[in-house]
């Protein structure tokens, strides 16, 4: 499904809002109480829901999306909320993440980026992991599944080539997920040890080196598991499951334009 011109101004406000989030505490000085920065939470959940909202909104305006495909929303978010506690807490191990990829790639990054972020507010409402992370992860999830929509190729790359680019891409994204959530607790999180410690109001540059070391120490290896489990699932059963995406789709065919034409009246006899 494209990006008509609502959907992408849509799409760049939550992305600023998200990038404003997420980095502010870079930018504070040394008095600022960045351990306020969970307190967003609320605030940045209230900014987003009707913000997702607009996205399905705008794409509906556009000539994207109709009720087959909100349906289709609410099934496969339902699906990878339901995949997400089959590995979660184990090594990072979350078979939802390559669900997201697929359906990216399949769907769009407009209804990937939605797909992403209600699919993990379900998830944590099934898994009773809500919390001021919450937003946040809505967030990343949303980007994770959006750039999947936005790899090239998407009209002419087929079987073992296209598995692979999206292999790689879940390998490679499923840690840029990690990083960016690692963003949001670093800050928050006091006492880490002066070599990888967030020092408000210390150069960006400085604490980017202290980030990079944080990230190595703490979430490596669960990111790791994440990326590659995400990989190994793309690469065996992902040519199947985009074929049968992409049949869900034809047969729908969201978007077709709906016309009605008169009946003809029969010839008297």
């Amino acid at each position: 499904m494209r990006l008509g011109p609502r959907s992408i101004a849509a799409l760049t406000l939550i992305t600023a809002i998200g990038v404003v989030a997420f980095g502010w505490p870079l930018l504070a000085d040394a008095e600022a109480g960045v351990t306020a920065h969970a307190q967003d939470a609320p605030w940045l959940f209230a900014a987003l829901l009707p913000l997702l909202v607009a996205v399905v909104v705008a794409t509906i305006s556009d000539g994207g999306v109709d009720a087959k495909a909100v349906a289709m929303l609410g099934v496969l978010a339902a699906v990878g909320a339901a995949l997400r506690p089959l590995g979660a807490g184990t090594a990072g191990l979350e078979p939802m993440f390559f669900l997201m990829v697929l359906s990216g790639r399949v769907l769009g990054p407009g209804f990937g980026f939605v797909l992403g972020s209600v699919t993990m507010f379900a998830s944590a409402l099934l898994t009773g992991g809500v919390g001021p992370w919450m937003p946040f992860q809505m967030l990343a999830m949303g980007w994770f599944t959006m750039v999947a929509g936005l790899l090239p190729g998407s009209g002419r790359l087929r079987g073992r080539a296209e598995t692979l680019l999206l292999a790689g891409y879940g390998f490679a994204a499923a840690f840029a997920y990690g990083t960016v959530m690692n963003l949001y607790g670093w800050t928050i999180v006091p006492g880490l040890g002066s070599g990888i410690s967030f020092q408000a109001g210390d150069p960006v540059h400085e604490n980017l080196v202290r980030f990079l070391a944080y990230c190595v120490a703490t979430s490596l290896g669960w990111d790791l598991g994440r990326a590659v489990l995400t990989a190994v699932l793309t690469l065996t059963v992902g040519g199947t499951l985009l074929k049968a995406l992409r049949r869900a789709t034809r047969r729908a065919a969201f978007e077709t334009q709906v016309t009605f034409e008169a009946s003809e009246t029969p010839s008297a006899r």
